[in-house]
């Protein structure tokens, strides 16, 4: 395994209905955008798409993380990253958030918000065929 050190920069908010009136109605999509080193590569311009699946808990149940783009094409530990990527999106937005900050709403509407926070984390990623970077 090798370690990579993951840099998240920001979170661009493409829509979210929160606490909607009908649950079936909650959603949140999301772009990440982050950077990674690896050994002695370094990987910017990195993000990925963050959502809630439909009428489910934004504050309770888990968020879908799409694959990565940007141009990193490496060996990849998507559940981990995942719960790093759901971690730094809620510190920003919802009851946790530093951001945004929603408590008791009844229908919140957001659209193209931009997040700027640096947040470095590290990540257990599978070495390469050969375990050589």
């Amino acid at each position: 395994m090798a370690k990579a050190k993951i840099t998240f920069e920001s979170v661009v908010q493409d829509s979210q209905d929160y606490a909607s009136f009908e649950k079936s109605e909650a959603h949140m999509v999301s772009v990440i955008r982050f950077s990674m080193d690896i050994a002695d590569k370094h990987f910017s311009g990195l993000s990925m798409e963050v959502r809630q699946p439909y009428g489910t808990d934004f504050e309770s149940e888990p968020l879908e993380v799409g694959r990565i783009s940007g141009g990193y094409r490496g060996p990849w530990n998507h559940a981990e990253f995942a719960a790093l990527a759901e971690r730094y999106y809620r510190s920003l937005i919802g009851s946790a958030g530093r951001g945004i900050r929603i408590q008791g709403g009844s229908n919140i509407r957001m659209r193209n918000n931009t997040f700027r926070s640096r947040h470095e984390a590290e990540l257990e990623i599978p070495d390469e065929q050969g375990g050589a970077w």
